[in-house]
């Protein structure tokens, strides 16, 4: 298969380029400098010249290819307009993709979130359709889920369309600015790995080369319309991963109570984020697809060489 990849030198892209070139596809990788241009030809991509932005090359990209793979985003966004920016930029882009392969039965997989609250009460399902936003967040929820809806509606338009929802901790041996990466950043500067009140809400977690195998069966073989969660570790107790983390640090997981969480003290900005509980299952990913995760689960890949280079 012929697959035009977008964002495939970043965190997750460049992980799925050599998955897909592995499994025998030709990929093409959109290329805006140099530097990533060589980097895709390094992996045994081809190489086309160009952005996201110019949704004709785009439009046409895809209508010469078998499949498209899309993990880009307009992180340049993010600075001035926040994830509402990034997600107006990125809504265009689906509908050109939409353009180029409507009736075609062509495979288009874009990644997404799990980005559950754990509001359900339980964990997250491939079945559940995109969460409204709410008030907590400040409509960010929705501003993402109408890029993602977007995407599962083109299967209505003849497209084989279906979206990654990638776990929050995505870890491997080059995470350096993931949520993982941050944590330890903190236990270091603090002296002590925090945990919010109990630490008893659930994260979710996939190593990256899982990750990557989820886009490659997606793309070969998944059905139009489709969620599909990249998530090893389905819930995993915030105070086991500070444990952990502290545990290779040498020092103490100390509970950060919730009522201080909201305060200018141990998260920071994250604090927001961390009191959450985020539940996911991949039972439907697992039989729809057949994929099986087989890299080290979260709390093992801590001792991978990357987190904690000293030890």
């Amino acid at each position: 298969m012929r697959v035009l990849v977008t964002g495939g030198t970043g965190h997750s892209g460049s992980y799925i380029v050599p998955e897909l070139i592995a499994a025998g596809h030709e990929v093409t990788g959109l290329a805006r400098s140099d530097t990533a241009a060589a980097t895709l030809s390094a992996q045994g991509a081809t190489v086309i010249r160009g952005d996201i932005e110019d949704l004709d090359g785009l439009k046409k990209a895809a209508a010469d290819s078998d499949g498209v793979v899309h993990v880009a985003h307009r992180q340049d966004l993010l600075p001035s307009g926040g994830i509402h920016a990034v997600a107006a930029a990125e809504l265009p882009i689906m509908l050109a993709y939409g353009e180029a392969l409507a009736g075609t039965g062509k495979p288009l997989v874009a990644a997404g979130s799990i980005g559950s609250p754990g509001a359900l009460g339980r964990p997250a399902t491939e079945d559940d359709p995109a969460l409204p936003s709410s008030d907590e967040y400040k409509g960010t929820l929705r501003a993402r889920n109408v890029v993602e809806s977007t995407v599962i509606r083109l299967a209505d338009q003849g497209v084989r369309s279906s979206v990654v929802r990638i776990a929050n901790i995505v870890h491997g041996p080059t995470d350096r600015a993931g949520f993982l990466p941050s944590l330890i950043a903190l236990a270091r500067e603090k002296g002590v790995a925090g945990y919010p009140g109990d630490g008893s809400n659930l994260w979710n977690a996939v190593h990256i080369r899982d990750a990557a195998a989820v886009f490659r069966r997606a793309l070969e073989s998944g059905p139009a319309g489709y969620y599909w969660h990249a998530v090893e570790d389905g819930g995993i107790p915030f105070r086991e991963i500070a444990e952990a983390v502290g545990s290779r640090l040498g020092v103490p997981a100390v509970s950060i109570p919730v009522d201080e969480l909201m305060l200018p003290g141990y998260f920071g900005f994250l604090a927001n984020i961390v009191t959450k509980s985020y539940p996911a299952s991949n039972r439907i990913t697992r039989e729809t697809l057949g994929w099986e995760p087989v890299q080290p689960r979260l709390l093992s890949d801590l001792d991978n060489g990357r987190y904690f280079p000293s030890r």
